[in-house]
């Protein structure tokens, strides 16, 4: 028996030529769309920037530019150093509040705000040398009062470390303990915790538009609503993501650096939170935030060790913000600090 011949449909064609140009259009439709945003991102971030111009000056740090401002006058020098992903505007009026008492430099990292990006990698050895560098060009001589806050609280320590004759005092804002990676990451892995989004993401999602577009709900948690034009406009940029990414990755070789240190007498204050974070906004379980929470609360102690002249100043009505919470509280403690040293 013969096999049947096909028997061709005359519409089958047409359908398969509509289908196509359907897909034609969508495909034409998606890509007309995407690349508007793009173009309406650099217009209004090219737009937008103008009005945000950089409060202080771009220093030499060795090869590339940062951005240090300084207010008031006199010895010592407060040092302000951000935490992960936060720039000199993370301090908000704090710096104001004390130059009225001291000289107070605020300064982003490479790739942060309005500082250039550096070739060499974000690790807390050149973070350190790069800052000291700037700050010799920017005229501001020691000695220093260093305040770290969070991953700043790292950096701060290992630059008293790398320049003990030029620190006078150190203050450690909910500052990140020197054992954090090593405690605290079997417990993220058990609980399969992802970690942040990658700075291409991000930063796709940043010249795409969309996250000026969708601002209040991808910020939401994140970034305080009164600081987000600050954060589209200004921070939020590709080299941004990139230096806060790689300083994350770094961060254990920076705590490896800092494990043991001993400042004698040096004037030590430990200002931790007295509010628990909210695990379970990163999707940690109850009992795994307990235990992150039992880690960062003894490492705060822990850092007590660093001198025989130590305090710690616990936080009462903050979380790990505790310069936003109360901002009051770090104005006293670095005030009474200075106070000690006339």
């Amino acid at each position: 028996m013969k096999n049947p011949v096909p028997v061709k449909r005359p519409g089958s064609r047409k359908l398969r030529s509509r289908l196509f140009k359907i897909i034609l259009i969508l495909v034409s439709a998606f890509v007309l769309i995407a690349g508007s945003g793009f173009l309406y991102e650099a217009i209004a971030s090219s737009s937008a920037r103008k009005g945000y111009p950089a409060p202080g000056q771009l220093v030499d740090a060795g090869g590339y530019n940062l951005h240090i401002r300084q207010l008031g006058a006199g010895a010592p020098a407060i040092i302000l150093e951000a935490g992960s992903g936060e720039t000199s505007l993370s301090w908000r009026d704090i710096p104001e509040q004390l130059a009225a008492h001291a000289t107070v430099v605020t300064y982003d990292r490479a790739g942060y705000a309005w500082s250039e990006q550096a070739d060499t990698e974000r690790s807390g050895a050149n973070i350190v040398n790069e800052l000291h560098t700037a700050l010799k060009n920017a005229d501001v001589p020691g000695p220093y009062l260093m305040v770290g806050h969070s991953l700043g609280g790292m950096y701060a320590r290992l630059f008293t470390q790398t320049y003990p004759e030029e620190v006078t005092g150190l203050v450690l804002i909910d500052a990140r303990p020197e054992n954090d990676d090593r405690e605290t990451k079997p417990i993220l892995a058990a609980e399969k915790f992802a970690g942040n989004p990658s700075a291409s993401l991000l930063s796709l999602l940043k010249r795409s538009g969309a996250l000026r577009l969708f601002q209040n709900q991808l910020l939401e948690g994140l970034v305080a609503e009164q600081d987000r034009g600050e954060f589209i406009n200004v921070i939020s940029t590709p080299s941004y993501f990139a230096a806060k990414e790689q300083e994350a990755s770094l961060a254990s070789s920076t705590e490896d650096a800092i494990r043991g240190q001993s400042f004698g007498s040096l004037p030590v204050k430990v200002i931790a939170r007295g509010l628990p974070q909210d695990y379970a906004s990163f999707g940690v379980s109850e009992e795994a935030g307990r235990q992150l929470e039992a880690i960062l609360q003894e490492g705060q102690r822990n850092m007590l060790k660093l001198s025989s002249n130590s305090e710690l100043i616990v936080a009462e009505k903050s979380g790990h913000m505790v310069i936003h919470d109360q901002p009051e509280l770090v104005v006293q403690t670095i005030r009474r600090m200075l106070a000690a040293g006339k």
